[in-house]
C-alpha cells in the first residue's frame, strides 16, 4: 500500500473514532444525599424520577419528561444491598423505593450507590445515598414496640403502601381496631418475599403486602379474638374468623384476618462496648508495664512427654519378643508329643520320596523324537546322530 493511501486510511479511522466518541452517552454525578432513620421503625426513601430527569436534560433543549428510567442500587464496595434494605421499581415509568427496618445490629452509616439509567438515551446519573441509622430513644433498649401485629393486605402491592400518605391511612385504620393512638408501622414486606405466588395478569389481582405495626399497649379484644385458637379453627374450615368489632380497614384495605399474627416482644438490653481512651497518658502519670510471668519448671512436662512413649515402646518390644521367641514349639517338643507310629509313617514316606527322586535322575530312556536334531516331521525318518558314520551328513531325509 502506498503512503498516500495509508495516510488516507488513518485519517478516516481517526474521523470514525472521533464520531463514535462523540456519540457516547454522558454520565452525571449528583451531590450526596444524607438521610437518617431509627431502629425499630420503617425506613422508606423514594428515588424521584424528576430529580434524575433534570440531570439528564441538563445542557439540552429537549424537555421531554417521559423518558424511561431504571434504577440500580447497591452498598458501596459491595454487589448487593444490606440485608435489612430492599429495593423495588414496578416499571421504568414509576419511581423506585428503598425500604426496610433496621435493627440494633445495623446502627451506623451505610453508603448506598444509586445509578439511574436512561433507557432512551443510554445516559447515566449516579448519586450516593448516605443512610445513618441511630438507636431509637430509650433507656438502653432496642426501641421496638413490645406489642406487634402483622396484617396481610390482599388488595395492594408493596409499592402502593410505601408512600407516607398510604402508611398514614393504614395506621389510622389499625389504630381504630387496636384502640390505641400510638400505633406505628414497623415494616412492610411483599407477599412474594414470604413465598407467595405471582398473581395472574388479571386486572384487580395484587401480590399482597405484609404490614407489621406496633404499639406500646396490649392488644384489643377484637385482635385477641381474631387470633384465638377458636378463630384459627374457623379459618381451617374455610369460614370467617371471629371478630367482635367493626373492620375499620374496609373497603380501602382487604385484610385477610386468617393470616393475622400477634407478637409480644420483650425488649432486650443493648450490650455496651468498652470505653476507649485517647491513648495518651495524663500529665504526670507513669506507665506501668505488665508484671513478668513467674518462672515455670518445664522438666516434669519434658520427662513425661519423653519417657512415657519410650516406656510404652519398650513394653511392646518385650511382649512381641516373648511371643516370637519364647512361645515356639521346637522340633524336639513336637517329636515328643507325636506318637511313634505317626513318626515311623512320616519317616517312611520321606525316605520313599527321596529314593524315587534318586532313581528318576539315574535312569536311561530314549529321547523323544521331537528332540532329535535330524528328524523329519512329515515322514518320520530320522538319522541317529550319536553313532554318526562319516557319510551320515549326506543321508537324504526325503525320498528322491
Amino acid at each position: 500500500m502506498e503512503a498516500p493511501e495509508l495516510l488516507r486510511v488513518w485519517v478516516l479511522a481517526a474521523v470514525a473514532l472521533g464520531g463514535s466518541l462523540a456519540t457516547l452517552p454522558d454520565h452525571h454525578v449528583l451531590p450526596d444525599h444524607h438521610v437518617s432513620t431509627e431502629t425499630g421503625a420503617i425506613f422508606v426513601h423514594e428515588l424521584e424520577r424528576e430529580l434524575f430527569q433534570e440531570a439528564f436534560l441538563a445542557g439540552r433543549e429537549d424537555d421531554s419528561a417521559a423518558a424511561p428510567i431504571t434504577f440500580q442500587a447497591h452498598l458501596r464496595d459491595h454487589p448487593d444491598l444490606p440485608r435489612w434494605l430492599r429495593y423495588i421499581q414496578r416499571n421504568p415509568h414509576q419511581p423506585g423505593y428503598l425500604y426496610g427496618c433496621p435493627t440494633a445490629a445495623e446502627v451506623g452509616t451505610h453508603a448506598i450507590e444509586v445509578l439511574a439509567y436512561n433507557r432512551g438515551t443510554y445516559e447515566t446519573v449516579a448519586q450516593r445515598l448516605v443512610v445513618t441509622v441511630v438507636p431509637a430513644p430509650g433507656k438502653g433498649f432496642t426501641g421496638s414496640p413490645p406489642y406487634q401485629g402483622e396484617f396481610l393486605v390482599g388488595n395492594r402491592d408493596v409499592e402502593e403502601l410505601l408512600p407516607a400518605e398510604a402508611r398514614e391511612t393504614f395506621v389510622e385504620a389499625a389504630a381504630g381496631v387496636w384502640e390505641r393512638d400510638d400505633v406505628r408501622v414497623i415494616n412492610v414486606t411483599s407477599a412474594l418475599d414470604r413465598g407467595g405466588r405471582v398473581p395472574l395478569p388479571i386486572e384487580g389481582l395484587k401480590e399482597g403486602v405484609y404490614v407489621k405495626v406496633g404499639s406500646g399497649g396490649p392488644f384489643s379484644a377484637c385482635l385477641a379474638s381474631a387470633a384465638s385458637p377458636r378463630s384459627r379453627f374457623h379459618c381451617g374450615l374455610g369460614q370467617q374468623p371471629l371478630a367482635s368489632c367493626y373492620d375499620t380497614f374496609a373497603p380501602r384495605f382487604a385484610v385477610r384476618w386468617c393470616n393475622l399474627t400477634l407478637l409480644q416482644v420483650w425488649p432486650t438490653p443493648v450490650a455496651t462496648g468498652p470505653a476507649w481512651g485517647s491513648g495518651v497518658l495524663e500529665e504526670g502519670g507513669d506507665f506501668q508495664p505488665p508484671t513478668e510471668a513467674p518462672p515455670r519448671d518445664l522438666l516434669p512436662g519434658y520427662l513425661v512427654t519423653l519417657l512415657v512413649p519410650l516406656a510404652v515402646a519398650v513394653l511392646l518390644c518385650l511382649l512381641l519378643g516373648h511371643l516370637m521367641c519364647c512361645r515356639r514349639e521346637g522340633v524336639q517338643k513336637r517329636d515328643l508329643e507325636t506318637s511313634d507310629i505317626q513318626l515311623v509313617h512320616h519317616t517312611t514316606i520321606h525316605g520313599d520320596t527321596e529314593e524315587l527322586r534318586h532313581m528318576a535322575t539315574s535312569r536311561d530312556v530314549p529321547r523323544p523324537l521331537s528332540t532329535l536334531p535330524m528328524f523329519n516331521v512329515r515322514t518320520g525318518q530320522r538319522a541317529n546322530p550319536m553313532p554318526a558314520s562319516p557319510d551320515g551328513a549326506r543321508v537324504p531325509l526325503l525320498p528322491p
